[in-house]
C-alpha cells in the first residue's frame, strides 16, 4: 500500500533534484503536510545522470544569488543529513579562443565582482599553470573562479529529500500523479495510482510541478502551459588516466566541451549547435540511457583530444547519451503558473538543474509562503512565457538551437534563429520590403533595424560595433531632428471595463485613473513593498473601459496581476493586442506630417501631451495617443488590423516630404536611454521601489488606497537607500550593454541595470542604482564615478535628470 494522506498542505510531483530541493525548503519555513510523489525512483529521470557542475556566476545578480546559495547549501547537507553529497570547490576556468570571447569573459568577470563573486582574469600562461594537460594554443585568455565545484547529483537529490523527510514531509517514489480535481482556478485535490494498481486522492491547498522533462504534460494535466522540450545530451568518461589529480572544470565553450575531472577519470561533456530533440518519453522510462550516436559527438571529440592531449591515449570507459530539458528561452520555469492560482512551477533547468537546485527551491518556497517574491524572478517567471509556446512543433524547432546556445558567443542583441515568424504585426510585410532587419520578442517578428540600400539585411555579430551602429545612428538622428516612424504593435494591449473600471485601476495601480475620457495616464502597478510590478500607460477610452497598454514581454504577467488583484470589481479583463497595429510617429516634424494626412487638430490647444483623440487618416479612421519613449514631439496611431496597411501606407508616402525615416526597436532603446526613461526588467522591477526609481511623480500618494500606498509613504518618511542615476561615458568609444560595475570614488557600488549609446550625446549611457542612505541628492552627485568596462575603468558623468531635454520641453511644444 501506499500509505499516502488524505490531505495535505502540498503536493509536489516529481522527484528529482529539483522536486526534492522545493520539499526540502517548504519544510524549513516550517510547512507541514508536504508530500512529494515519484512516478518511478527518486532521480531517475534526468538527475542521476546530470555532469554536476556547479558555478556560482550567472547572467544576473539574483541569478547569481540562488546559484550562490546552492553552493553553499550543498557544503553543508552532508553533515545535516548524513548523505554525503561529494561537493568539492575545486574552481573553474573558462578559455577563449577568440578575441570576440576574450571580450565576452572578461566583461563576465568584471560582472561578477559587481556581483560579489570572486574571480579572476588570467592570461593564457597562466591558464596552462592552473590547468596544465591543457594545450593552450590558439587561447587568447581566461577566466578562473576559485569558489566553483561539482558534486554527486544523485546524492545531493537523496540528502534534500532525507532533509525534507526528517522536518515531517511525505515522499513516496513509485506513486503517479494521474490527475487532478478542479475548482475554477484551483487545484483542489491530486489523484494518484501506486505500483500495485492502488488508487487514492490527496486533498491539497497547493501543487507544484516539478516534473523535469514530463513537466509539459504534467503541466498540462494541471490546467497550466509550461513550455518545455528534452533534448539528447552528450558526454563520455575515460578510463581512469595514471597520474590524473583533482582538476577545475574547464570550459571551452568555443569548442562546445567541458571538462570534470572525477575520481582519477575524465568527464567530456557538449553542448552543440544543433542539438536532437528528443520525445516522446516512455511510459516506463527509468534510469535509461539514450541510443549512442558516435557520429554525431565526434566532431567534439576530435576538438577535445587535441586540446588535451591526454585523451588520445585514455580509453573510453563510458559513452552516455541521455535526455535533458530545455526552455525556448534557456532560462528556467519557476513560480505561480498564470493559469491558475495555487499551481507552482520548477521544471526546464537547461542543464544547469543542479547548480539551480537549491537557490530556486529556496526562492519558490519563499514564495509560496509570503505569497510574494522575495526579489526580482522576471528572468525565469514562468509567466513570461506566451500561451503558443506550449506548442510541440514550435518546442522542437527551437529546442535544436537552444541547447548549443549555452555555449555560443552571448553576444548582445543576439536573436534566436530557429521557430521564428509565428507573431506578426500587420506591417511586418511592408517592413520586409524597405529593409527591416527582425528581431524576436514573446513570438513577435519586430523590425529592431533598417537595412540601407546594397546592406545585406542581417546582424553581424560583434561585442564591438556592430553592422547596424551606423544605420541605428541615422534613424536616431531623424527622431531627433526631423520624423521617424517605427511599428509598436506587439507591446500588450489589455482592454478593462465595467462600471468598477475608474475604481478597480485606482486600486491596482498608482496613478490617479479618475480623468476625462481621452486622458492618458502612465504610472506603475505595485506590491506591498512598494516595488514595480509593471510599467503601464493607459488610456481611458469611454467612462467605463481603458486601454492599459504593457510592454510585449510581460502582457501575460500583468494581465495576470490584475485578474489575481480583481476580487469583487466589476470589470472585464480582456487582450487586445492583436486587434490594432501601432505606429509611432515621432520627431520635430511628426505634427506636420499627421496634419497632411488628417484632418484632425494636433495642436496643444485640442490634443495636448497626454492626450488621446479619434481621428480620420487617409480614408480611415485611427485613434492616436499623443506620448513618447523618444523624448520627442509624437503620437503613437492606433488603427484596426483590417485598415493598418493603409494607414502605413499613407503615413510612409505622405513622410517622404518630412524627412520621414522608417526606424526600429534598437532606436528606441538608444534615444530612451538618453532621456532616462525606465526599461522595466531591467532598470525598475518588483524589487525596485518605485520612490528610488526616481518614479514618484507617477504615484499618487493622496489617493486613499491603492496596492503599495503604506510602503510608498513609509519610503517617503524613512528616506531613500539607493538612486536611480544616469550615467554617460565621456570616452565616446567604449560601449555599455547592462551589468557593467559602477564605482564611486573607487569602490564598487552597483551596476548598471541597462546600457546603450547615446548618438546625440556622443557617448555610450547608462542606468543604475547607487547607494544613498542619509545623503543628500547633492552629495551623491558630488562623487566620482566610473563605470568598469571590461576590465577597465572609464569614467563617467551621472546626473539624477535626464541629461537629454531635463524639462521636456521638446514633448510638449
Amino acid at each position: 500500500m501506499a500509505d499516502l494522506p488524505k490531505q495535505a498542505r502540498v503536493v509536489i510531483i516529481g522527484g528529482g533534484v529539483i522536486g526534492c530541493s522545493v520539499a526540502y525548503h517548504l519544510t524549513k519555513q516550517g510547512w507541514a503536510d508536504v508530500v512529494l510523489l515519484e512516478r518511478k525512483q527518486l532521480t531517475s529521470g534526468t538527475t542521476w545522470h546530470a555532469a554536476g557542475l556547479i558555478a556560482q556566476l550567472r547572467a544576473t545578480q539574483n541569478m547569481t544569488r540562488l546559484a550562490k546559495y546552492s553552493q553553499e547549501l550543498y557544503g553543508g547537507l552532508e553533515t545535516e543529513t548524513g548523505v554525503a553529497t561529494g561537493f568539492k570547490r575545486c574552481g573553474s576556468i573558462t578559455v577563449a579562443l577568440t578575441e570576440e570571447r576574450r571580450e565576452e569573459i572578461y566583461r563576465q568577470a568584471a560582472m561578477a565582482r559587481a556581483f560579489g563573486v570572486e574571480v579572476e582574469e588570467i592570461s593564457p600562461a597562466e591558464v596552462k599553470q592552473r590547468y596544465e594537460h591543457l594545450n593552450i594554443d590558439g587561447v587568447t585568455g581566461g577566466v578562473y573562479l576559485p569558489r566553483d565545484g561539482q558534486g554527486d547529483p544523485g546524492n545531493i537529490a537523496l540528502a534534500l529529500a532525507k532533509g525534507a523527510r526528517q522536518r515531517g514531509a511525505v515522499v513516496k517514489e513509485r506513486v503517479k500523479a494521474t490527475g487532478v480535481q478542479r475548482d475554477g482556478r484551483r487545484i483542489i485535490g491530486v489523484h494518484w495510482q501506486d505500483a500495485t494498481g492502488e488508487q487514492g486522492t490527496i486533498a491539497c491547498d497547493h501543487v507544484v510541478n516539478c516534473a523535469g522533462m514530463w513537466g509539459r504534460e504534467v503541466g498540462q494535466m494541471l490546467g497550466t502551459n509550461v513550455p518545455l522540450q528534452a533534448c539528447e545530451h552528450f558526454y563520455i568518461v575515460t578510463e581512469a588516466i595514471p597520474g590524473l589529480t583533482q582538476q577545475p572544470v574547464l570550459r571551452v565553450p568555443d569548442e562546445c566541451a567541458y571538462y570534470k575531472e572525477d575520481a582519477g577519470k575524465m568527464l567530456l561533456g557538449a553542448f552543440e549547435p544543433v542539438s536532437k530533440p528528443w520525445g516522446p518519453i516512455p511510459e516506463d522510462f527509468e534510469f535509461d540511457q539514450l541510443p549512442e550516436d558516435f557520429d554525431h559527438f565526434e566532431p567534439i571529440l576530435e576538438k577535445a583530444v587535441e586540446r588535451l592531449p591526454m585523451l588520445a591515449d585514455a580509453g573510453i570507459h563510458t559513452f552516455f547519451n541521455g535526455p535533458e530539458s530545455f526552455t525556448p528561452d534557456d532560462a528556467y520555469h519557476l513560480g505561480l503558473c498564470p493559469e491558475m492560482d495555487n499551481v507552482w512551477v520548477a521544471a526546464g533547468f537547461n542543464s544547469i538543474g543542479i547548480q539551480s537546485a537549491g537557490g530556486a527551491g529556496m526562492a519558490l518556497a519563499e514564495w509560496m509562503d509570503t505569497g510574494e517574491k522575495p526579489f526580482d524572478l522576471g528572468d525565469v517567471d514562468i509567466s513570461r512565457m506566451q500561451p503558443f509556446q506550449g506548442n510541440k512543433t514550435y518546442l522542437k524547432a527551437r529546442a535544436s538551437e537552444t541547447l548549443g546556445l549555452l555555449y555560443a558567443d552571448h553576444f548582445p542583441y543576439r536573436q534566436k534563429a530557429t521557430a521564428r515568424g509565428i507573431r506578426r504585426t500587420p506591417f511586418h510585410r511592408h517592413l520586409l520590403e524597405r529593409g527591416a532587419v527582425m528581431g524576436e520578442l514573446a513570438g513577435w517578428e519586430r523590425a529592431n533595424w533598417f537595412a540601407t540600400e546594397g546592406q545585406t539585411p542581417e546582424y553581424s555579430y560583434s561585442w564591438k560595433r556592430q553592422n547596424f551602429f551606423d544605420n541605428v545612428a541615422a534613424e536616431h538622428r531623424a527622431v531627433r531632428e526631423a520624423v521617424g516612424l517605427y511599428d509598436m504593435s506587439s507591446f500588450g494591449k489589455i482592454r478593462v471595463e465595467g462600471r468598477d473600471a475608474e475604481r478597480f485601476l485606482n486600486y491596482v495601480g498608482g496613478g490617479n485613473f479618475s480623468v476625462p475620457v481621452g486622458k492618458i495616464v502612465y504610472t506603475q502597478f505595485l506590491n506591498d513593498r512598494g516595488g514595480i510590478e509593471s510599467d503601464v500607460t493607459v488610456t481611458r477610452l469611454s467612462e467605463q473601459a481603458y486601454l492599459v497598454v504593457t510592454p510585449a514581454a510581460t502582457r501575460l504577467a500583468d494581465q495576470t496581476w490584475m485578474e489575481r488583484h480583481r476580487g469583487d470589481f466589476n470589470v472585464v479583463i480582456t487582450d487586445v493586442t492583436a486587434g490594432e497595429g501601432v505606429l509611432a510617429v515621432m520627431g520635430p516634424n511628426s505634427r506636420q506630417l499627421l496634419q497632411a494626412v488628417s484632418p484632425a487638430d494636433f495642436s496643444n490647444a485640442t490634443n495636448p501631451f497626454g492626450t488621446a483623440q479619434e481621428i480620420e487618416m487617409g480614408m480611415g479612421r485611427a485613434r492616436v495617443h499623443r506620448v513618447t519613449y523618444v523624448g520627442e514631439l509624437g503620437w503613437e496611431v492606433y488603427v484596426s488590423a483590417d485598415q493598418a496597411a493603409h494607414v502605413f501606407e499613407t503615413l510612409h508616402e505622405a513622410g517622404q516630404d518630412h524627412g520621414l525615416k522608417l526606424c526600429g526597436m534598437h532606436m528606441m532603446d538608444t534615444c530612451r536611454i538618453e532621456k532616462g526613461f525606465r526599461h522595466f526588467g531591467h532598470d525598475i522591477t518588483c524589487e525596485d521601489h518605485v520612490l528610488e526609481a526616481g518614479l514618484g511623480f507617477a504615484v499618487k500618494k493622496d489617493k486613499p488606497d491603492f496596492i503599495g500606498r503604506a510602503a510608498v509613504l513609509a519610503k517617503q518618511e524613512a528616506g531613500l537607500d539607493t538612486r536611480l542615476l544616469q550615467f554617460r561615458l565621456t570616452d565616446p568609444e567604449p560601449l555599455l550593454y547592462h551589468n557593467e560595475p559602477i564605482l564611486r570614488d573607487g569602490e564598487i557600488v552597483g551596476y548598471l541595470s541597462s546600457g546603450a549609446y547615446g548618438h546625440t550625446l556622443g557617448g555610450a549611457m547608462g542606468l543604475g542604482y547607487v547607494p544613498c542612505w542619509g545623503e543628500t541628492a547633492a552629495e551623491v552627485l558630488a562623487s566620482t564615478y566610473e563605470i568598469d568596462v571590461m576590465g577597465t575603468r572609464v569614467r563617467a558623468e551621472a546626473s539624477l535628470k535626464p541629461m537629454y531635454d531635463p524639462k521636456s520641453e521638446r514633448v510638449k511644444v
